[in-house]
Formats: C-alpha cells, sequence, structure tokens
C-alpha cells in the first residue's frame, strides 16, 4: 500500500501523484460509493457526488503528504457533498420528488422480491408435499425439462400415466398455494 504522508518521488512528479491518486481511488472509492448511495438513494446523483469527491483530491493532489488520515478526509468531503446535495434536493421540488420516486421504486423491487421468495417458497412446499411418484414425474418435466414420452421412458410407465399424474401434482400444487398464499391474489 502507498503512503500518503510521502508521495513517492515528490511533490513535483506527477506521474508519481497520478499512482498516488489511483491508489486512494481504488481504496476508497466502492466504501464512499456505498455509503452515499444509502443517504441519497439515487445512483446517479451518488456517481456525481463521487466524482466531486475524487475530483476535490486530484485538486489538492500536491498537497497530499499534508493530509495525515486520508479516510477521514475523504468521508467529510463525501459529507459535506451529501449534505449540498440534500439541501439542494429540499429546495429543489422535481429533484426531491426524483429521489423519492428512487426510494418508492427500491421499496418495490425489494417488496416485490420479497414475494416472489415467499410464493417460491410456498411452490416448494407444495411439491414436498406430492407423493414420491408423481413429485418425480413433476420435477422431471418442471426442473429438467423432460416431455411426457421421455418421462414414462425413464420411468418405465405409460405416457398415460405421466399425463395423469402431472395433472394431479398441478391440481395439488394450486389447491396447496390456494390455501397457504391467500395474500398473493388479493
Amino acid at each position: 500500500m502507498t503512503s500518503y504522508l510521502h508521495p513517492p518521488a515528490g511533490n513535483g512528479d506527477e506521474h508519481a501523484l497520478e499512482v498516488l491518486f489511483a491508489d486512494v481511488f481504488q481504496q476508497h472509492e466502492h466504501r464512499l460509493y456505498t455509503l452515499a448511495l444509502c443517504l441519497v438513494k439515487s445512483e446517479q446523483h451518488v456517481k456525481d457526488i463521487i466524482q466531486d469527491v475524487f475530483l476535490k483530491l486530484w485538486e489538492h493532489r500536491h498537497h497530499l503528504q499534508d493530509i495525515h488520515n486520508m479516510e477521514a478526509w475523504l468521508y467529510r468531503v463525501m459529507e459535506n457533498k451529501v449534505i449540498d446535495f440534500l439541501r439542494k434536493a429540499a429546495a429543489d421540488n422535481r429533484l426531491k420528488e426524483a429521489i423519492w420516486n428512487n426510494i418508492s421504486q427500491a421499496r418495490n423491487e425489494t417488496d416485490e422480491w420479497l414475494e416472489a421468495k415467499e410464493y417460491n417458497r410456498i411452490i416448494q412446499q407444495a411439491i414436498d408435499h406430492l407423493p414420491p411418484q408423481r413429485r418425480r414425474i413433476y420435477c422431471l418435466h418442471k426442473k429438467e425439462g423432460l416431455d411426457h414420452a421421455r418421462i414414462a421412458e425413464e420411468l418405465s410407465i405409460s405416457r398415460h400415466t405421466v399425463k395423469n399424474q402431472l395433472s394431479a401434482a398441478l391440481q395439488s400444487i394450486r389447491n396447496f398455494v390456494a390455501r397457504n398464499a391467500r395474500f398473493f391474489f388479493l
């Protein structure tokens, strides 16, 4: 890791400053971005804020040796940029609405993901409650993509039995889901 207190070749060496700057950027950019995103809730605005933070660092590149705690310095600059952004957002109704829409969209996506996860869990429970042979036929068809003829051949049963067992499996799964996931149908 590069020392922040003493640039590799002194203040006048632009290349050494570029290397030092790249090192600082690589070490801190992701954490700053993640924290700012938690505060601002807008990826585009966070990208602008982080760009401003590192632009300020670049403007001060000849004084990097004066920064004794780089992480604290970067977080302070980011904090100030976020505060400036939030003040601007509070005064700008369009910006405030855009941020609110980003928050609402993120909540909706999270809710949808949780609902889908819960729904899949209930379906898996329904599959687990099927009799073993029916469950095997269902899984061969739905999960492995085998057609009726291939399943019949693999299990040494008739195609008609496969068709009947799949139909019964689907009906059982529908009934189980209807009993256990009423809120999905509201």
